[in-house]
């Protein structure tokens, strides 16, 4: 037997171990998750949320969010965070050097005036040319600062900041009226949790007056559809699962909570990674570990925080294209937690999980398909064999997309509508027969960007939520 076709051997029995090994420990966590959403739900009926609002021990907060190129939605956005069901906020907008009219909407919505707010910079940033308040929203705080990026921005907000927590949101992005509340009832009750996150949902389509969702409708675009079942995978039973095992890696750019103090103490937001987000949450749990400090990173479905998803082919995949190589550039950063038994679950299992199965999958998976469809002409594979691997690969596709679509279904039921349901779960099937395989090779070119150093943000083509498509220099979010 020819030494390649040993090669093809070896390599088709290590991708089909690798096969088995993500789906079942997805599987695992959808069963933590369904678990876990059971007891929330149960919970939450036995309990009144409006107390918080009575409660002494509730913790003011502060909203910061970035905005670079924003006209489009920036104004739409603030109106959101000011109408939130929350004791004491203050919503702090930091333009970050807006080549177009962002700053220019925000004075003549909420009528601007210089502020004398005296601030301390705990966190480098760029230089900050002033600070405004509304003299119609006395906790809307205006920060007008040269370009520097989004962690940039996000140092500033964080060093104009008053309270003991923040929550960081995307300027594109619209919170439901109660998610503050809810969040931060966790920090309220543990005060080990230094950071904790909620639900991201596709926002495009959906009625949106005053700031709010006020009609959930499922957006007839072909890309959109399958970001739904994919963010609703994603967060339902991953981020869900991964927080009930104490491996939470991630939070979302565009809905968190922090405690301010355990941030400062981090050094803030790095400036040279792409995906702030996850470095952030790895950097903490890092230095709550050196300092010995006890902490907990915590992921609650509940909240809900509504965005624009990219709605077409490019922007997709440029999107596709950062998050991997943030993951990457995150990964490599904090790489000391890796199998490392002091991080626990994180060091443990998510990371390996992650280093793995998320950054390292791509490549697996790719040439997989390579070498399979290699194996048939060559006859290594057996037709029944071949047969039996796609029909169980795409059977347990659809059934992780399903199950994430029941769990939706059962306990949230933000689509009421039995059509919109329906195709959903056409897209949970169709994704399986060429949408993966695209993301897959996204991702890997993800990582070929990061071999080369390529580290371009991309433009994302921006709406109005109540208007038509308009051009944007935005980063992507």
């Amino acid at each position: 037997m020819s030494t390649w076709i040993i090669v093809l051997i070896f390599y088709n029995i290590f991708v089909l171990f690798y096969f088995l090994g993500i789906n079942g420990f997805y599987l695992l966590l959808v069963i933590i998750s369904y678990r876990d959403l059971r007891f929330l739900r149960t919970a939450e009926r036995a309990t009144d949320r409006s107390r918080s609002f009575r409660s002494e021990f509730y913790k003011p907060l502060s909203i910061i969010v970035p905005a670079y190129n924003e006209e489009a939605t920036i104004a739409q956005t603030a109106y959101s965070a000011l109408s939130l069901r929350y004791p004491e906020f203050e919503v702090i907008i930091v333009n970050d050097g807006s080549s177009d009219g962002t700053l220019q909407v925000l004075q003549e919505q909420f009528n601007l005036e210089n502020s004398a707010r005296d601030y301390r910079q705990e966190i480098p940033c760029r230089h900050i040319r002033g600070t405004y308040t509304s003299t119609d929203y006395p906790n809307l705080v205006v920060v007008d600062k040269v370009k520097g990026g989004k962690s940039d921005a996000l140092n500033a907000g964080i060093n104009v900041s008053q309270f003991p927590l923040f929550c960081n949101i995307d300027s594109d992005s619209l919170i439901d009226a109660d998610s503050l509340l809810k969040i931060v009832d966790l920090f309220a009750k543990d005060w080990r949790i230094v950071a904790a996150g909620g639900t991201i949902r596709a926002a495009n389509d959906c009625r949106i007056e005053d700031g709010k969702v006020t009609e959930i409708r499922l957006s007839p675009k072909f890309w959109v559809r399958f970001q739904i079942v994919e963010y609703l995978r994603a967060f339902l039973f991953g981020r869900s699962g991964w927080s009930s095992l104490g491996g939470l890696m991630i939070l979302s750019g565009a809905f968190s909570i922090f405690r301010r103090r355990a941030v400062v103490e981090t050094g803030g937001y790095r400036i040279d990674t792409i995906g702030e987000d996850m470095e952030m949450v790895l950097r903490l749990q890092r230095v709550m570990k050196k300092i010995n400090r006890e902490y907990r990173v915590v992921f609650l479905p509940d909240p809900v925080c509504w965005t624009q998803v990219p709605e077409n082919y490019d922007n997709l995949q440029t999107q596709r294209r950062r998050w991997q190589r943030g993951l990457a550039e995150s990964l490599f950063g904090n790489f000391e937690m890796f199998l490392n038994p002091q991080y626990g679950s994180t060091g443990m299992i998510s990371y390996p999980f992650f280093l793995f199965y998320e950054l390292l999958g791509p490549v697996i998976e790719i040439t997989g398909y390579l070498v399979f469809i290699v194996s048939i002409i060559t006859g290594i594979l057996n037709p029944p064999f071949v047969l039996l691997f796609l029909t169980a690969a795409i059977l347990l596709g659809i059934l992780l997309s399903i199950s994430a679509l029941l769990m939706e279904e059962i306990y949230y039921r933000q689509y009421p509508r039995l059509r919109d349901i329906l195709t959903l779960l056409g897209f949970a099937v169709l994704e399986n027969f060429f949408y993966r395989q695209l993301h897959a090779w996204w991702r890997l070119k993800g990582l070929l960007d990061v071999m080369f150093k390529k580290r371009t943000w991309g433009t994302l083509e921006r709406k109005s939520f109540s208007a038509a498509p308009q051009s944007s220099g935005k980063r992507q979010p």
